[in-house]
């Protein structure tokens, strides 16, 4: 938002001092569409610009219209804009509603409709808006290093909660709050804003490596849940689950290096085999616990597959997020 309000004073300085060296009249207008026209992203800027400029010619002409037969009368603004705003957002240029507001309330001001007034006000949208979008489109902050701390915070929650689900399959009794899982949430839609923005900023060749990661890591957060499910009907120590824990254990650090390592996913399938050499369960509670475990290690194998189908590739000169080994 700091760095908004720094490109903000510069397109309004910009537009305010160009207007001033070509003696046009009205240079703070200029400088006002300058503010209005700044935008978050080089995309949302240009169409923002786009229906901003569009939208104020089509005021002007309505404008131009009603001063014209009705004269220039306060209760002649209000049906200008009884008129223009339904107009102006069914013409898909809503964004652009104030902008209009601005020239329009310039012209009132003059009392005054002649073909070099109409002029300038075209004249002064293009200043205005144009500074702001030559300022949007000279340079927009790197997101590059926020979205590579935000991957480190999601992988280093990632990891601790496998380890509290290792800690609980070896010992039910263990007491977890699970607010890593909150944070991974917002985490994740905090990366998916970032990338989002980052790819706007991109306007000829947007890499979604970003947004791959990040998607990736909301659809296992929601198998996370799945798994927490399970878990929590895990109310007996048993074999399985020890052996189930060692499969957590090292995701926990596959997690959070790059690369798809396969040793979770190795772990995994021989725990599959070895549950299917062992005997049948003996009385119910074991059959519920045993139940339960399957069902996780199916959860498990299901997240392995999201990891495996999504991961980004690996750069090693570069800082693309590389695909997580979990």
């Amino acid at each position: 938002m700091g760095f908004r309000v720094i490109k903000t004073a510069v397109a309004s300085l910009l537009a305010i001092l160009i207007t001033d060296a070509f003696n046009i009249p009205g240079a703070t207008s200029a400088g006002l569409l300058a503010i209005l026209g700044v935008d978050v992203t080089r995309k949302r800027s240009v169409i923002s610009i786009s229906s901003r400029f569009f939208a104020s010619l089509l005021g002007l002409a309505l404008a131009c219209i009603l001063f014209y037969l009705l004269g220039f009368h306060y209760w002649v603004l209000a049906l200008y804009i009884l008129l223009a705003f339904p107009l102006i957002s069914r013409a898909n240029f809503k964004e652009g509603i104030v902008t209009s507001s601005v020239v329009v309330f310039r012209v009132f001001q003059g009392e005054e409709i002649a073909l070099d007034i109409m002029l300038t006000q075209v004249v002064l949208l293009v200043i205005g808006l144009g500074s702001a979008m030559l300022v949007n489109l000279v340079y927009m902050p790197n997101s590059e290093g926020t979205m590579m701390d935000i991957r480190r915070k999601v992988d280093g929650l990632f990891s601790v909660i496998f380890s509290h689900f290792s800690l609980t399959l070896r010992d039910p009794e263990h007491i977890w709050d699970g607010k890593e899982l909150i944070e991974a949430s917002r985490q994740i839609d905090q990366g998916i804003e970032e990338a989002k923005r980052a790819s706007e900023n991109q306007m000829i060749h947007p890499d979604g490596s970003w947004n791959i990661y990040f998607y990736m890591r909301k659809e296992q957060m929601e198998n996370i849940q799945s798994m927490m499910h399970q878990i929590s009907q895990v109310y007996e120590r048993l074999p399985h689950g020890i052996l189930a824990a060692e499969v957590f254990e090292q995701l926990s650090k596959d997690v959070i290096s790059e690369g798809y390592t396969g040793k979770s996913e190795a772990l995994l399938n021989e725990l599959e085999d070895r549950f299917k050499r062992m005997e049948l369960p003996a009385t119910r509670e074991e059959f519920e616990v045993r139940s339960a475990i399957l069902q996780l290690c199916r959860e498990l194998a299901y997240y392995l597959n999201i990891s495996k189908k999504y991961k980004a590739p690996t750069a090693k000169k570069t800082r693309k997020p590389a695909g997580s080994a979990g």
